[in-house]
């Protein structure tokens, strides 16, 4: 059973940056996608950027702030997240298309509020 344990949430002003990072217990080859969601209170879980063949796919809403990256030899996506605004306060939530099928992290808290 493939696990991905997610790292690097917290708490930011808003205009500030945090970086995210994901890393699978098994290898997950590059042409399987690798991701991030968010769930914010009382809202649906939504795409946030998801990484597959080195190719990256935005939400265009975010798109501009938020950078992905795959380091394929460690199975590992990272996501840096600048300029955060409060609206970007969620759970965020590592995804991985594994050959069991699709995977979730446990999600980590990031907070922006001043």
């Amino acid at each position: 059973q493939v696990q991905l344990v997610e790292s690097g949430g917290g708490w930011v002003h808003p205009g500030g940056s945090l970086r995210l990072s994901c890393t699978s217990s098994e290898t997950i080859q590059r042409y399987y996608p690798m991701g991030w969601y968010r769930q914010a209170p009382g809202k649906e879980r939504e795409i946030v950027a998801v990484i597959v063949n080195d190719s990256p796919n935005y939400s265009t809403a975010l798109k501009g702030r938020f950078t992905i990256s795959r380091d394929n030899a460690k199975s590992t996506v990272t996501l840096q997240m600048d300029d955060l605004k409060p609206d970007d306060t969620a759970v965020y939530y590592c995804y991985a298309h594994t050959v069991y099928g699709p995977m979730w992290g446990q999600g980590t808290q990031v907070t922006v509020s001043s």
